[in-house]
């Protein structure tokens, strides 16, 4: 069965940095895009970041952009978050998701609704 395994959260000060990991089994990795979301007001899932099934094309929430690095790693079924320049407002449990159809989505990626499975998520705490 599909699993994703998600790791690499803590408490880091701000300013400070993570890296986020998701393992992935029970697919085929490389066929699909993966994402990863965190709660937001008024929202169980919000976009952080998206990656396509070969790491050819990303995309990323505003509040993102620019500090964050998503990418992965097909030979090891993983898909990693780099997240540097940590804010208070970055505080979450993020979350890893496996695109749904494995056919490319555009925007629709930005939409929970736009995967099918889901890691337990990682706490990341960051202390001002």
């Amino acid at each position: 069965q599909v699993q994703l395994v998600a790791s690499g959260g803590g408490l880091v000060q701000a300013g400070g940095s993570l890296r986020l990991s998701c393992a992935a089994s029970g697919f085929t990795f490389s066929r699909y895009a993966m994402g990863w979301f965190r709660p937001a007001p008024g929202k169980a899932r919000d976009f952080v970041a998206r990656i396509n099934w070969n790491g050819g094309n990303t995309d990323y929430a505003d509040s993102v952009k620019g500090r964050c690095t998503i990418s992965r790693d097909n030979a090891k079924n993983t898909v990693y978050l780099q997240m540097n320049s940590l804010k208070s407002e970055d505080t979450a449990v993020y979350y890893c998701a496996k695109d749904r159809t494995g056919f490319y989505s555009g925007d629709r990626w930005r939409n929970a609704y736009a995967y099918d499975y889901w890691g337990q998520g990682t706490q990341v705490t960051i202390s001002s």
